[in-house]
């Protein structure tokens, strides 16, 4: 057998690295052990070397990323992943909502988020939760510092408030959040480097999600008598779409003929299609006969995108009325869909493309879930031959 290696993997490698040496930012390069690209960075002028580090650093500017360039060019390939980081942005997210951030009165003495760092939200035309996560967040830290300068602010400084808010009992996600709105300010919106590296997060917990089975969804959706809510329950369901996604869909993406649901600036800004259930579709025609929608396919009383708030309603009162004690919220009906799809021997490759999974390690979360293989398993317990009492 023949392996053919592309370029890449024959050429030698180094990795670019964003360094703060003494206050100064700095281009740290990182390689594994090689005498030729050791003899070339001696020759590089200025070149000197960090013990904290381990690495060898020139001064950030762009005459030393060219040299580096020029240096290698041919002999080893420059990773520029981590010097120039690229954001995934929602394009289709509406940044408006920034505006009522700098309208809105406040108490005396608070520290509102600096221009710039809204000015880089807008931009990056961030989501409006990512916003609304991002200014809460960094406000409330700024604030609790108000006797020092943002440029003052250690990586001290930011541990100790980090602690203060695991001791109040702040979750793991909000702790997450909080290191992100800081991040992105001294990194993104200031262009420093990556000075907060030795910043810990709280270790990821591995909790299984909550699935139902096919019978409780069964019956929700049968104990749900309005035909729009009705509907919203099967599309969930039966495409295992997020809410902001159905939110989102309109006439337009229901394709009767293909039998197929475009999903459209999906998470990562991406499209995707989904199957449409022929009793689904029914259902729709007999919705849409009723309600009359005139973009999406599902709108609030006085038109316009339908609100998330009342789907999380909908799905409350069909599981008590269904006389189910588990924590449903949308995620849980595509977790379900999910999970039944890979009980019913559905490829895993094919149910992450329904779901958009950008990794198929994050779709191979639910072959923990399934239980059809462990059904097949014999319990140990057999063998004793116990007698029935």
């Amino acid at each position: 057998m023949t392996f053919v290696l592309s370029a890449i993997e024959i050429m030698k490698c180094i990795t670019l690295k964003h360094l703060l040496v003494d206050g100064n930012k700095c281009i740290g390069i990182q390689f594994n052990s090689d005498k030729v690209i050791e003899a070339l960075v001696h020759q590089i002028p200025l070149i000197q070397y960090s013990n904290s580090f381990r690495m060898p650093y020139l001064v950030n500017s762009k005459q030393n990323i060219d040299l580096l360039f020029s240096t290698f060019k041919g002999v080893a390939w420059v990773n520029g992943a981590h010097f120039f980081p690229k954001k995934t942005v929602q394009n289709n997210k509406s940044s408006s909502g920034i505006s009522w951030y700098r309208n809105r009165k406040v108490e005396p003495g608070y520290l509102c988020c600096p221009e710039n760092y809204l000015q880089k939200l807008e931009i990056c035309k961030y989501a409006d939760n990512t916003v609304k996560s991002y200014v809460s967040c960094f406000e409330a830290f700024i604030n609790h510092y108000k006797n020092l300068k943002l440029n003052e602010i250690s990586e001290q400084n930011i541990r100790d408030y980090i602690l203060v808010q695991i001791r109040h009992g702040k979750a793991d996600a909000t702790i997450n959040q909080i290191i992100n709105s800081i991040k992105f300010y001294f990194e993104v919106v200031m262009g420093m480097p990556n000075r907060f590296y030795a910043i810990e997060r709280p270790r990821k917990k591995k909790k299984l999600p909550i699935v139902l089975s096919i019978e409780e969804v069964k019956k929700m959706i049968n104990s749900t008598e309005n035909i729009k809510h009705r509907c919203i329950l099967e599309v969930l369901y039966s495409t295992g779409i997020r809410r902001s996604e159905l939110l989102n869909l309109k006439l337009t993406d229901i394709d009767s003929e293909r039998m197929v649901i475009k999903v459209r600036d999906a998470k990562g800004n991406k499209d995707r299609q989904t199957m449409l259930d022929r009793q689904v579709l029914n259902n729709l025609r007999t919705y849409f006969k009723e309600y009359r929608p005139t973009e999406y396919l599902f709108e609030g009383e006085k038109g316009g995108v339908y609100s998330a708030t009342s789907v999380a309603k909908i799905l409350a009162n069909s599981k008590n009325k269904a006389g189910i004690r588990k924590r449903v919220t949308p995620h849980t009906l595509r977790h379900s869909f999910a999970t039944h799809l890979l009980e019913n021997g559905t490829d895993l490759r094919y149910i992450q493309a329904l779901l958009g999974h950008e990794s198929s390690k994050t779709t191979e979360i639910y072959t923990h879930i399934a239980i059809h293989a462990i059904k097949t398993i014999k319990s140990p317990i057999q063998l004793l031959d116990l007698k029935k009492k």
